[in-house]
C-alpha cells in the first residue's frame, strides 16, 4: 500500500540541525493519519506522499517552512539570584506564565556573569533543518481512526518537535 490520505503511517526518523548534528531521533516507530490534521509538517507530508514501507525521505526545511525565523525579542535575562535553583543551569525548562494567564516553555540557554538568560523559541528556530525518515508501516485507518484524527494505540502528540 501507498502512502494516500486516510492511510495511517508509522515512521522513523532523525532530524539534524543546521550544522548537521541530529538533534532528535526516534528509532521507535511513530504514527500519524496522511492527509488530515496530524502533528506532521505539511513539506515532510507532501514528501511522504505515494512512498511504501521501506521508502526513505530526505526533506530540508527552511525556517519558514519548519521551526520558524528566530526571534531575540523571546528572550530573557535576569539576575542569577532571582531565578529559582532549579533552573540555574543550561537546558532546564521553565514553563512561566503570562499576564493572560497562557503558559510558555522556556529553556535555559546561557549563564554567566551572575546572570541566567531564558529564551521561548524553539531549539531549532531560524535553522534550516533535515528530516530523514524512513516508512516503516502503511494501512488503512479505521472509522474510529478518521473520526478522532489518532492512530489506535499512539500517542496522539508523539513529538512536539514533528509540529
Amino acid at each position: 500500500m501507498q502512502i494516500q490520505k486516510n492511510a495511517v503511517v508509522s515512521f522513523i526518523y532523525r532530524i539534524l540541525d543546521q550544522q548537521g548534528q541530529v538533534f532528535e531521533q526516534s528509532d521507535l516507530p511513530m504514527d500519524y493519519i496522511h492527509g488530515i490534521d496530524n502533528p506532521m509538517f505539511e513539506k515532510v507530508e507532501r514528501c511522504l506522499e505515494n512512498k511504501g514501507i521501506g521508502d526513505k525521505v530526505v526533506v530540508e526545511l527552511t525556517p519558514e517552512e519548519g521551526f520558524g525565523p528566530y526571534n531575540p525579542k523571546l528572550t530573557f535575562t535576569d539576575k542569577l539570584e532571582n531565578v529559582p535553583p532549579e533552573f540555574r543551569h543550561v537546558g532546564a525548562r521553565p514553563t512561566l506564565e503570562k499576564e493572560d494567564g497562557e503558559t510558555v516553555e522556556f529553556y535555559v540557554s546561557r549563564v554567566e556573569n551572575g546572570e541566567v538568560t531564558v529564551d521561548a523559541n524553539h531549539p531549532l528556530a531560524g535553522q534550516t533543518v533535515t528530516f530523514h525518515i524512513t516508512v516503516t508501516g502503511v494501512r488503512q485507518a479505521s472509522d474510529e481512526e478518521l473520526r478522532t484524527g489518532i492512530p489506535a494505540n499512539t500517542n496522539p502528540n508523539p513529538s512536539s518537535t514533528l509540529q
